[in-house]
């Protein structure tokens, strides 16, 4: 029902491929000011729509960024009238556990700490936290503490269902 709904405002056109138009229309505001797109959903909750833009820059992004990418995007979208329904524009940072969702968020951070969930059970667990080594085609590679020791893990990105930076307590 709801892709039937979606289909009728997007003139035929999937969710998915109204993302990319949207993230096509967003990515020379974020590239003017050096900030990268985290993540863009177009999602019904509620009853309303929210277009929602997770951005960062190097070194954290601030509200008034946020704001400020708002205010451009907003304008964008109002001059290109993309989008038939009535929707709610959100912009934020995507957090300090913010999810790696592709091989260049998964390459960027390389040496930070991260929790992956996985969709089969290795090793006895469904989920590990350590530090990312290394990011192939195929797997990653975690060095995580078991009893005070460290151990390298290697996890097949098949088997990965989720994958965040973590903080390390």
């Amino acid at each position: 029902m709801l892709t039937l709904f979606i289909a009728n405002y997007f003139g035929g056109m999937s969710l998915d491929t109204k993302v990319e138009e949207l993230k096509a229309i967003l990515q020379p505001v974020l590239d003017k000011h050096d900030f990268f797109l985290v993540d863009l959903e177009f999602v019904h909750e509620r009853g309303d729509w929210y277009l929602r833009v997770y951005a960062d820059k190097k070194g954290g992004i601030s509200i008034d960024d946020c704001a400020l990418i708002s205010e451009e995007y907003g304008e964008k979208l109002d001059e290109l009238n993309p989008i038939e329904p009535a929707y709610y524009l959100e912009v934020s940072s995507p957090g300090a556990e913010r999810p790696l969702k592709n091989d260049e968020s998964l390459s960027d951070y390389v040496d930070d700490y991260v929790h992956a969930s996985l969709y089969q059970k290795q090793d006895g667990q469904k989920a590990f936290e350590g530090t990312l080594t290394e990011v192939t085609d195929t797997k990653i590679t975690l060095i995580v503490k078991v009893k005070n020791l460290k151990k390298q893990v290697e996890i097949s990105r098949d088997n990965i269902a989720k994958i965040r930076l973590a903080i390390e307590f």
